[in-house]
Parts: structure tokens; C-alpha cells; sequence
């Protein structure tokens, strides 16, 4: 088998890669039939020769390969025929922005397996950056935060060599976040929440229960987790279950509200479908009980369940603000302003890290079933195949017709 990690050419630029140069060199000497090829690339986090001073292949053509791994889109002028490509396709929605690479795809009779849709036996992905969002999009919220208050002013994640260099910068500001007494509440679970927790956690930012956070006085910052029961209730008050939530989507409202009044921050990472109730509307930002001033929406679902997400900001430029009186955007870190972090790439700012965490899992989840002649989780995650779409995603028909 031949793999290729191909140049990620979507703008801004991506540095992540599926393997890092270590990783390739060490998959390499385990498995004699196994080959990888690297494309060039002057924008990943680990340069072409740090590959080819380990053996690893560096060359403008893969057209020998069998596999051609990617992080984002691959742009429809650059996809080779008759491949099999695994990257984040973003289409299972039906992205419209993706229309045309996937008609692209199909015509030129490529194979396209998608991480997102890569599933063990109970259902569960296997594959994602969520852990390096949610530690990133915390980060840059409270990033905004110190700016927004004139507490501090920390430097862009994208900046730090790694992870461990970002806690060491930080650290020194533990106990003025500490003391600053805010209330943060965060929605959703998973990767992106562990990850959030984890930052939160190193920052000794205590935990309470929601409804110790909705009736108590702090004297420090804490933050609260919502799990699915505590933000959504059934409109005709059936006992909730998550079974009945995941199968029901319209029958439940959003009981998020009293959140909105009592809580100064609030870190999104639900998954959210225009079935799911939106945490507030557009003009609850207008009452003067609307107490939370910065938003990080890692989810980033424009006019999504935060529908103050009305489009996404950059690396460069993380945050913009909203006046909820003329409900407009606005400059940010003012004293009126919602503030609103939504960068969709969150895990390029670490990326050397998210790289070589999704490699890890990439190496045991996924490797052993790209040998098999057969497999489940392979074929379920194959959007198309032949020049057609696969029946599991036959969805998708009216979509590219």
C-alpha cells in the first residue's frame, strides 16, 4: 500500500497533517509493504525535510499512490482521477460551498472516505481535532476576555511553539482569572468540551453543578457543563431521554434561558442540525437581563444555535462584536458589545499537536482497516465510489443534481 499526505491548499492556509514526519518514519519500518509519499508543502507545521531527513519521500507526483490523505477540502482542480481520498469533506450536510468538488469527485470516479464519518461498533467517531477546538477556542475567549476587561494580553495560540509552551505563558495569570469572578457555562460534550475542560482545568477554574451556577454567589470564576437534558425539554413536558432527544429533534425547546441571566461567558460545542432549538433568540440579546458579554462558538454554526454567529472570524482577527439594540455587528470589546469568537479552524493555532494527536488516533483506529479487504467502518464512511453515490449517502442525489 502507498499512502500520500497531500498539500492542504484551502485558504487561509492549514498547517495541520494527517501524520507527522516521526509517525510516517516509524509506520515505515513496522510494515515492509507500506510506502508514504509526502507532497511538498511551504505552509505545514513540519517542513518537507524534516520528512525526507528520515527517509520519508517528498515528491510533487502521487499518482503512484493508493491512499492520498488530507485535513480539508481538496479544491476540485486539484483532485487526481480514480483515487481514494480521505480528508473532512464537509458535504454530508450538504454544505453548499462544497457542491462543486463533490460533483467534481464523482465524475472523475474518485473514492472519498470522510474522517467525520468514520464510526466504531457503538456508533462513535473515531477521528477529529475536537479536543485542540475546544482548548483553543477557550483559550481565545479568555483571551478576549483580558482584553475586553484590560486584565491582560495574551498572544495569538497560533504563535506558541506547542501546547505546552501556551500553559507556561498563561500560568502566570491563574489567580487574576481566578479572582475576576466570572461565570462561564459551557454546551455540549465530547472531544470539543474534554478539551475546554482540560484548559479550564489546568487554570483551576472550579466546577459547579448548573444548578449550584444558576442559585449560588461565588467569591472566584467557576464554570458549569450543560449535558443535552439540561439544556432541551420536551414541548409537551414527556420525561426526557437522550433516545427520544437524538430521534425527535422539533419536539424539543430550548430551556437554555435562564443561563443567558446569570452567566458572563459562554463556550458552545454542541452539535446542532436547523432541527435543534437555538439556546436564545435574536432579540433576547435585546432584554436587559442578557447578561453574558463574550461568546466562544466553537461549533460555529452561522445562524446556528447561537444565531448571534452571524459569520466566521479569522486567526488574525478571532472576535467581533454585537449590538444587541440594532442588532448589527459591531466594533468589539466594548462595554455594551456581545463579543463573539467563531474561528471553524480552531486547531491549526496548535498544530503540531492536534497533528500528531489525530495521527495517534489515525495509526490505530483507521490504519488496520485500510489493510482489510472488508470493512464495515470503511464502507460506511465511503460517500461515493465509481462515479456514484454509496447507498448509505444516496441522500445526497438531489443535492449535486
Amino acid at each position: 500500500m502507498k499512502l500520500g499526505l497531500i498539500r492542504e491548499y484551502k485558504n487561509p492556509p492549514d498547517k495541520r497533517v494527517v501524520l507527522t514526519p516521526q509517525q510516517c518514519y516509524s509506520l515505515q519500518n513496522k510494515f515492509n509493504e507500506l510506502k508514504i509519499i509526502v507532497e511538498p508543502s511551504p505552509n505545514r507545521v513540519f517542513a518537507d525535510i524534516e520528512y525526507s531527513s528520515l527517509g520519508i519521500e517528498v515528491s510533487e507526483n502521487l499518482s503512484e499512490c493508493d491512499i492520498l490523505l488530507g485535513i480539508k477540502e481538496v479544491p476540485h482542480e486539484k483532485l487526481l482521477p480514480d483515487k481514494t481520498y480521505m480528508f473532512f469533506s464537509h458535504t454530508i450536510k450538504k454544505q453548499e460551498h462544497n457542491r462543486n468538488m463533490l460533483k467534481k469527485i464523482i465524475a472523475n470516479k474518485i473514492r472519498l472516505i470522510d474522517y467525520e464519518c468514520l464510526h466504531n461498533e457503538s456508533g462513535r467517531r473515531i477521528l477529529g481535532f475536537g479536543k485542540y477546538a475546544g482548548i483553543v477556542g477557550t483559550y481565545e475567549i479568555l483571551r478576549a476576555m483580558g482584553i475586553k476587561y484590560n486584565l491582560f494580553n495574551w498572544q495569538s495560540p497560533s504563535l506558541f511553539l506547542n501546547y505546552d509552551e501556551l500553559k507556561v505563558k498563561i500560568s502566570k495569570d491563574i489567580d487574576l482569572i481566578k479572582k475576576n469572578r466570572n461565570k462561564i457555562v459551557l454546551t455540549g460534550s465530547g472531544r470539543v468540551i474534554s478539551g475546554s475542560e482540560e484548559l479550564l482545568g489546568f487554570l483551576k477554574i472550579k466546577k459547579v453543578s448548573p444548578q449550584s451556577f444558576v442559585s449560588d454567589i461565588f467569591d472566584e470564576t467557576v464554570y458549569t457543563l450543560l449535558d443535552i437534558e439540561d439544556m432541551y425539554e420536551h414541548k409537551d413536558t414527556i420525561a426526557f431521554t437522550h433516545e427520544h432527544f437524538y430521534l425527535n429533534h422539533s419536539m424539543y425547546g430550548s430551556k437554555f434561558k435562564p443561563y443567558t441571566k446569570i452567566a458572563d461567558i459562554m463556550i458552545n460545542g454542541v452539535y446542532w442540525d436547523k432541527n435543534i432549538a437555538r439556546h436564545f433568540e435574536l432579540n433576547d440579546t435585546k432584554s436587559p437581563d442578557f447578561k453574558i458579554k463574550l461568546i466562544a462558538d466553537i461549533s460555529c454554526d452561522i445562524n446556528g444555535s447561537v444565531p448571534i454567529t452571524v459569520k466566521e472570524t479569522t486567526i488574525e482577527k478571532p472576535v467581533f462584536g454585537w449590538n444587541s439594540q440594532s442588532q448589527q455587528i459591531c466594533e468589539p470589546y466594548t462595554q455594551t458589545s456581545i463579543d463573539i469568537m467563531s474561528i471553524s479552524n480552531l486547531p491549526t493555532e496548535l498544530p503540531a499537536d492536534a497533528s500528531e494527536g489525530f495521527g495517534e488516533e489515525f495509526i490505530k483506529f483507521v490504519l488496520p482497516d485500510l489493510f482489510k479487504k472488508n470493512s464495515r467502518m470503511i464502507e460506511e464512511a465511503t460517500i461515493c465510489c465509481d462515479g456514484t453515490l454509496t447507498k448509505r449517502y444516496n441522500y445526497l442525489q438531489d443535492f449535486i443534481s
